[in-house]
């Protein structure tokens, strides 16, 4: 019912409140518009002592007024009740907050699902005699009052506030410039109009932050003055980070995130949390939970150990940590925390660990008995099994990798090893087939560079396997080969730049000792060999390189090399063309491939006509001349261009800088309007026309080309 539609009163009755209203009205009665900077998100509400029989009230007074919405409070200074003839008779709105006398002024209600309503009938004014203040209790709302019955109003579900609550009834943002004042801010006495401001809620009324109007949710002026802005946000991360502090509040929100997937906007929630109470050990089991979930887990158990030592018997922080450490393969821990006195394992997980168990254990015999196929197949079943996360399973499968001289996989292996730092003592310690966990890791990777040449990483990766497990007997041999190893390929090094080629093929002999299958130490003796013109041993030094580490393509290039000097041209050609797609770059390479080809058409009697390596693009003016062109060894591309045409004039420039790309491809142009005899042989009628021939055969044709499709064949086909 609108204002302008309420019943008027009886004759008579408006000269009587009239003088009600001139005999009880004060000057005192009106809004505190001074506000005050609280220095916290939420006030301490201490209480004083009312003058009216020593009733214990609050300095914080709370008014109404018929228009505010849900849950209003407004802060008008304590007086007799007055009751204004517009009062009268107004329709309530749902979820206001009750001015009926309470039964108690320390009794406060639990928040649950409903709204407060006003208790009066229409035509009866409210008594404001000896009234008591709102009480709020964890987000609970009470009136207590002291003249006639007593009825404690409904409850509101609404969240605790979020902003300041100053005594003019206004919500202030955590951080608003306000002027000081020196007086402290406590309840009032509850006396006067309730409902003429509003309460700002961690909750969300009518669609709106805040107490809203009964128009569709929308705040009113009146609730917040001077910060409408804030009056129509929503609740939203930003709100519980900056204008709630409260603990549940941010909690709620940052669980909120986790569930929709926003783990970094959970995680700065929980750490919000954290501030808020540094001694609850949920605050740390929630920030593990989306540490865990964004692939940080030292962190996240660095977060369950913390949460341990705050609450031992915390059952749901020992299930989360028993699941990282299964996670990370360590059983031992996984065991300690999963079966922790007076919990009950979890069933899904107790299966895991047993399984888990049982393939580590299959890994060690394996690994013992050098079954390193086997190997391969239990490491694979116990990170299915879930350790995937565990550092020593993946370099367990790099070193199986290493035994079966599958040497690129190894190396490539070492980058997807997860990367873990022990948070504790009781990470650190833990074992793994005979090793400490970490020193293993350390051991793995040392051999890996070791044999990969990188001889300086592998003696320093030794030597920290040493010092974090220093009684192991397998590691400490480890380290001596591999700075025998080192030692001798540099002093080997040396000797060869000295010009010393013998005494460089003993010192790398000597590092045999330490590695039989070192790879580098053999192409090195293969280069010395080549230095003293014994091409055969050459040969068979980058054979054995070769069989250990299949694209060694340093050993492959002093083998081709090798082949060209005993004029082993099918087998130097075949080397070459191998490294030309090892490396489609390389001029070298092509040159030498081009020169090999050569020679192998010279060793089988064919003819060889106007061969040539690089150069410009070669004219073609008779149809003999270009029958020799495209009969020659490789790879030719023929132009067909007339000098009228824009298109041939325009791609002409980029035919020129392919030619120097590719030295090794013969590039030759027709002018089909100069040699029309051979465009009619080649029966091409469209220019630009590109065709390619390999020994004489058309193996590709394209007409009006882009530059990157022209590009694109021609290194398809030198390859």
């Amino acid at each position: 019912m609108s204002y302008s539609d309420k019943p008027k009163p009886e004759k008579g009755l408006d000269s009587l409140s009239d003088q009600l209203r001139s005999a009880l009205s004060c000057e005192d009665n009106k809004p505190d518009s001074k506000q005050l900077d609280l220095g916290s998100p939420v006030s301490p509400l201490t209480t004083r002592r009312s003058g009216r029989g020593g009733r214990a009230t609050s300095g914080l007074t709370t008014t109404s007024s018929s228009s505010s919405s849900s849950g209003s409070v407004s802060g008008k200074t304590a007086n007799p009740a007055v009751v204004k003839r517009s009062d009268v008779g107004r329709k309530s709105h749902s979820g206001e907050l009750s001015g009926s006398s309470g039964s108690s002024p320390t009794a406060a209600e639990s928040t649950r699902s409903g709204s407060a309503t006003r208790n009066y009938k229409p035509g009866h004014a409210r008594s404001n005699s000896g009234g008591a203040p709102l009480i709020y209790s964890g987000g609970s709302v009470a009136s207590g009052g002291g003249c006639g019955g007593s009825v404690n109003s409904p409850t509101v579900n609404v969240l605790p506030p979020t902003g300041n609550i100053c005594p003019s009834g206004k919500i202030l943002k955590t951080g608003m410039a306000t002027k000081s004042s020196p007086r402290r801010d406590v309840l009032g006495s509850g006396t006067g109009n309730y409902g003429h401001g509003s309460i700002m809620r961690g909750g969300v009324s009518g669609g709106k932050l805040g107490g809203g109007s009964s128009s569709g949710g929308e705040a009113s002026p009146a609730n917040v003055t001077g910060n409408k802005q804030f009056a129509g946000e929503s609740m939203t991360m930003k709100n519980a980070m900056g204008a709630s502090w409260d603990l549940e509040t941010v909690t709620k929100a940052g669980n909120e995130q986790y569930k929709k997937g926003n783990l970094l906007e959970a995680l700065s929630l929980y750490d919000r949390a954290i501030s808020i109470s540094p001694g609850n050990a949920a605050c740390r089991n929630n920030r593990a939970a989306a540490l865990a979930t964004l692939g940080r887990l030292t962190e996240a158990v660095k977060e369950c150990e913390a949460a341990v030592r705050l609450d031992p018997a915390y059952g749901r922080a020992h299930q989360r940590l028993a699941s990282l450490h299964l996670r990370l393969g360590q059983v031992e821990n996984a065991w300690k925390h999963l079966c922790f006195p007076g919990q009950q394992p979890d069933p899904v997980e107790l299966q895991k660990l047993k399984a888990m168990e049982r393939h580590l254990k299959r890994c060690a015999d394996a690994r013992k008995m050098g079954d390193w196929k086997n190997l391969l197949k239990e490491v694979d079943a116990a990170i299915a099994a879930g350790g995937d996360y565990s550092p020593q399973l993946f370099a367990c499968r790099v070193e199986a990798f290493l035994k079966l001289h599958h040497l690129e996989d190894a190396d490539s292996g070492l980058s997807s090893i997860p990367k873990f730092e022990p948070a504790t003592s009781s990470c650190s310690q833990t074992t793994f087939c005979g090793f400490y966990s970490e020193a293993y890791l350390y051991f793995v990777r040392a051999q890996v560079d070791m044999t990969m040449g990188r001889f300086e990483n592998a003696v320093a990766a030794a030597e920290k396997a040493v010092q974090l497990d220093p009684g192991s007997f397998e590691i400490a041999v480890m380290l001596n080969n591999v700075k025998l190893v080192a030692s001798a390929r540099a002093r080997g090094n040396d000797l060869f730049k000295a010009g010393m080629f013998d005494e460089a093929c003993s010192a790398y002999v000597e590092g045999f000792k330490g590695d039989p299958f070192n790879s580098v130490l053999h192409c090195n003796r293969a280069a010395c060999w080549s230095k003293l013109g014994q091409w055969e041993r050459s040969i068979d030094d980058c054979n054995q390189a070769l069989r250990i580490r299949p694209k060694y393509t340093k050993a492959l290039l002093r083998r081709a090399a090798s082949y060209l000097q005993l004029e082993r041209w099918a087998e130097s050609v075949r080397d070459y063309e191998v490294l030309r797609k090892e490396l489609p770059g390389d001029n070298e390479v092509a040159e030498a491939l081009f020169h090999a080809q050569v020679a192998l058409k010279n060793s089988r009697g064919e003819e060889v006509y106007n061969m040539k390596f690089g150069g410009e693009v070669e004219k073609v003016l008779g149809l003999d001349q270009f029958r020799a062109e495209i009969s020659s060894p490789g790879v030719s591309v023929v132009h067909f261009k007339a000098a009228s045409n824009k298109q041939c004039e325009q791609i002409s420039p980029f035919v020129d800088t392919l030619c120097h790309r590719y030295p090794s491809v013969n590039f030759v142009k027709v002018d089909v309007e100069e040699s029309p005899e051979v465009a009619k042989a080649e029966n091409v009628r469209i220019v630009p026309t590109f065709k390619i021939y390999k020994k004489g055969s058309r193996v590709k044709e394209m007409i009006c080309p882009t530059p990157q499709v022209l590009e694109s064949s021609v290194r398809h086909y030198s390859l």
